[in-house]
């Protein structure tokens, strides 16, 4: 009786042990060639080199204006030394030097402050555009993951988390076709955008 109930419970261990086994399947899956394979990171990079472009030549506009200014206080400051003119008109003409003077020097602190703020709006946007586009991605990572019954997806593309993945169960490929399927874009050229590895 006593060796019946041992047998029992080694079966009940073994069943357990086999259970645990089969539902500890583990994929692994590279985000960053998902990241940068995925169409919508091409259509996301293209509208935000666009908008990189336009804000430059913004800047690069208030920038030309800036350099008329400075010419038109150089002038004005030339003019107001002239020992032809009167001194009523040397007085209006250091009057208008010094209003050119402030106005230069708003120009420049404008420009400076609309530099910044640019750049933080194309950080932010670039941040946000990041997190959407990852979440997505992580989505179609989970749907293939429980369609194939792995209980975990491991990021192969950071080498600080992972010591060694076989290629065996890598979902990568399968990924990237599912989240591409339709592109109304060309998905063969590589994107230069590229993810944090840390994602799962």
């Amino acid at each position: 009786m006593k060796k019946f109930r041992f047998v029992v419970i080694a079966a009940v261990l073994m069943a357990a042990v086999c259970s645990a086994s089969a539902q500890s399947k583990v994929a692994t899956v590279d985000m960053k060639k998902l990241f940068n394979g995925y169409y919508k990171t091409k259509m996301a990079m293209s509208a935000l080199d666009k908008k990189k472009t336009d804000l430059r030549k913004e800047i690069k506009d208030m920038a030309d204006g800036l350099d008329k200014a400075k010419t038109e206080y150089k002038a004005l400051l030339d003019q107001q030394n002239d020992p032809v003119i009167s001194a009523d008109e040397r007085d209006r003409r250091k009057q208008a030097a010094t209003e050119k003077a402030k106005e230069v020097s708003d120009s420049q602190v404008a420009i400076e402050q609309f530099q910044r703020q640019a750049e933080a709006q194309l950080a932010e946007q670039s941040q946000r555009m990041s997190a959407g586009l990852v979440g997505e991605i992580q989505k179609a990572v989970a749907d293939k993951a429980k369609a194939g019954a792995f209980a975990m997806v491991v990021n192969s593309a950071n080498p600080e988390a992972v010591v060694y993945a076989s290629t065996e169960n890598d979902i990568t490929d399968s990924v990237l076709s599912q989240l591409n399927a339709g592109a109304p874009i060309d998905v063969t050229t590589p994107s230069p955008l590229n993810v944090g590895t840390n994602s799962p």
